[in-house]
């Protein structure tokens, strides 16, 4: 997380999705209308290599939050949900489910699995968009983020 002089925050943004026009269309809000970061990994085992600083992503910078599809290739969305929350140095970080799924059954066992929200994708594109900027605005303006542990 970055703080500048003026108050304004910044935060890194892990998006977890394996649509590609998905993927499009959260870096077009990113682009067009919010100022953070964001890295997109686009299957299970390399959000969890890229949470954990493996191998290709030894370098990268820590997400403060992670927007999390569930129905990923290698790794299932669940999955990686349970192993970022039973892993004391990862917990912390949000963890957002942004999916299609409007299943009770993966709403209740997201929460159960600590997810921090659960967010079903609108269909249309301004209402991705909107959900997108209100996600934004609520885990950069309003909440306080855990720092980094060293």
């Amino acid at each position: 997380m970055i703080s500048t002089g003026d108050g304004v925050r910044y935060i890194n943004v892990l998006l977890v999705e394996d649509d590609p026009g998905d993927v499009l269309m959260t870096r077009e809000a990113f682009d067009e209308y919010l100022h953070n970061r964001l890295d997109v990994v686009t299957d299970g085992a390399a959000a969890l290599a890229f949470l954990r600083r493996e191998g290709e992503y030894a370098e990268v910078v820590r997400p403060d939050l992670v927007l999390l599809d569930l129905n990923l290739p290698r790794r299932d969305g669940r999955e990686v949900l349970q192993e970022i929350k039973d892993d004391p140095d990862l917990r912390t970080i949000p963890v957002i489910v942004l999916t299609t799924s409007q299943a009770e059954e993966d709403v209740l066992r997201s929460y159960q699995l600590h997810a921090n929200a659960y967010v079903t994708k609108p269909v249309d594109f301004e209402g991705f968009i909107e959900a997108i900027k209100q996600i934004d605005h609520f885990f950069v303006s309003v909440v306080q983020l855990p720092r980094e542990r060293e």
